[in-house]
């Protein structure tokens, strides 16, 4: 508002809001019934994986939504990478755009909480239709989830997904994997178990780079690990390192299941994934590494089985900018 002080009514005023350190802000809160067509929301790179977005639809007290910001928008790693696909457009320098469809019937309500120690300015438009022709009787609900795994325990598995009860299916895929050994590490299988399924899953995947669409671990000659983003599937960020803070390799990978959603009927027991490198001798090596998990799914329920809410600890990344993280302790940095 003080920016535009000498011009008078109708002139651009405040564009932004300022989330506070430790609170909660509605971004959205909408009466009847509905559909969410379009998020567009930036803020600076420091916040996104302090702020957590939440979607709570038809008046449930749980989330279907819970997540770190730059997560939902496949930026988990606190520095920019353009995505250019279907559902997730994230563009320079920040400006982050959803488009997943996120219907309701009820109402909907769109949270951002700041679990940051400093305050965070968040530019945000939602745009959304009313009505119940918005809302098909046939349409579930919109879900996400986000689960970390810092570091993996030697042996065992990730799991992405677990418990979900009811109809509907599987919508997509984006991680953040931290790679923490020399080598290649996405050997190992992503499986999806559906029912009865015990030890053998209904589906399991050939790898972990066949499943976001790549082959022959991303490698090409004379140019290492080269990224892309299409509208369904990509791996838009490899992090290297720089010899000095910026210490392990990082990926940031996607898969969104739409012309081939995965459906299910009953219950999705669970999603895992493996992560699996080479030891000696051409034997797998089960590693170690730091892997967080974004799913996004559609069920006939508003409410879910969910993991315990993300706490700042959990989410916290080091940049490798500086020797220590400096959020909270100086002024913000620049965007890089």
């Amino acid at each position: 508002a003080h920016a535009s002080r000498d011009l008078g009514p109708g002139w651009k005023v405040s564009p932004s809001v300022v989330v506070k350190a430790g609170q909660t802000f509605d971004l959205a809160s909408i009466d009847g019934a509905g559909r969410i067509t379009h998020i567009w929301i930036t803020t600076h790179t420091d916040h996104w994986r302090t702020l957590i977005l939440r979607a709570f639809w038809d008046g449930a007290e749980e989330p279907a939504v819970e997540v770190p910001y730059g997560d939902f928008f496949c930026n988990g790693w606190g520095v920019f990478a353009q995505v250019s696909s279907q559902v997730i457009a994230a563009n320079p320098h920040g400006g982050f755009n959803s488009y997943w469809p996120m219907p309701f019937r009820l109402g909907a309500r769109l949270t951002v909480e700041n679990t940051s120690v400093v305050d965070a300015v968040v530019y945000f438009q939602v745009t959304y239709k009313v009505g119940d022709e918005a809302a098909d009787d046939d349409d579930g609900y919109f879900h996400v989830q986000w689960r970390r795994s810092n570091v993996l325990p030697y042996g065992e598995t990730h799991t992405i997904l677990e418990g979900i009860e009811g109809r509907g299916h599987y919508a997509g895929t984006y991680m953040a994997w931290g790679v923490n050994s020399n080598g290649w590490w996405g050997e190992g299988e992503i499986k999806f178990f559906f029912d009865d399924d015990t030890d053998h899953p209904t589906i399991c995947g050939t790898g972990t780079e066949d499943y976001f669409g790549g082959a022959w671990n991303f490698d090409v000659p004379g140019q290492g690990y080269t990224t892309f983003s299409t509208p369904y599937l990509g791996m838009p960020q490899v992090i290297r390192p720089d010899g000095l803070y910026v210490s392990q390799q990082r990926f940031g990978l996607y898969r969104w299941h739409l012309p081939d959603p995965i459906a299910f009927h009953d219950r999705l027991s669970r999603v895992t994934i493996q992560a699996l490198g080479w030891r000696s001798g051409w034997r797998y090596l089960p590693l170690q590494d730091d892997i967080a998990s974004t799913c996004f799914f559609y069920l006939d329920a508003p409410t879910a089985a969910r993991p315990p809410s993300p706490t700042a600890d959990a989410m916290e990344i080091h940049l490798g900018s500086a020797p220590v993280p400096d959020i909270g302790a100086s002024p913000p940095r620049p965007p890089e």
